[in-house]
């Protein structure tokens, strides 16, 4: 029923109402309402997830970078005989009687050995952590069997820092941590030479 008033005055000289176009407009501006709001909870609800990989893959690349840093950086290798009085990377007198520290593991060493362990910044050169090499394991080697999606790639460079012009005093560690959902978190980190003869 159409009132009386003073925009409609009678049924046959106005309707009152919707017409059919105003109600399909409506109808299109809702749905288009309504599909971007779909498409922002998809794209939330399939990110979501992303969070937690990626918190994850901070805490294992922080993890093993501040394990690496707080390893001696010294001339030689720490099982060298010369390692607490040696005044350069050399072999001889005044260097290491035998083994000088590369950016390598050091004479069959590795991260998980209870005999010959990674003793120091430059043998964790090269290191990785995945799948196919037992996965995310902790200094002792214990597997975190719930981070199986994850892999760790280790580099250590020389690199001049700060005003440090000797390159070979100066580290740059580089820890890229991949995991689920093409998440991955590289961190960078420097360490310098500031005790040579330290192996603590």
């Amino acid at each position: 029923m159409c009132a009386k008033s003073g925009n409609c005055k009678s049924r046959l000289s106005r309707q009152c109402g919707l017409s059919l176009i105003e109600l399909v407009v409506f109808i299109v501006i809702v749905s288009v309402s309504i599909a971007g709001i779909f498409l922002v909870l998809n794209k939330v609800t399939r990110t979501s997830a992303d969070p937690v990989a990626r918190k994850q893959a901070l805490a294992i690349a922080e993890s093993l970078l501040e394990e690496i840093e707080l390893m001696p950086f010294t001339y030689c290798d720490t099982n060298d005989a010369n390692v607490a009085t040696a005044t350069g990377a050399f072999v001889g007198a005044g260097g290491c009687a035998t083994t000088v520290q590369g950016l390598v593991p050091t004479g069959g060493e590795t991260r998980y050995s209870t005999t010959s362990p990674f003793d120091n910044v430059g043998d964790y050169g090269g290191f990785t952590m995945n799948s196919g090499n037992g996965g995310i394991k902790d200094i002792t080697g214990a597997v975190f069997a719930a981070l199986n999606a994850y892999s760790a790639s280790v580099t250590v460079v020389q690199e001049a820092f700060g005003g440090i012009t000797n390159s070979t005093a100066s580290l740059r560690i580089t820890v890229t941590v991949t995991g689920p959902g093409n998440t991955t978190v590289t961190l960078d980190g420097y360490r310098t030479q500031y005790a040579p003869n330290a192996t603590q």
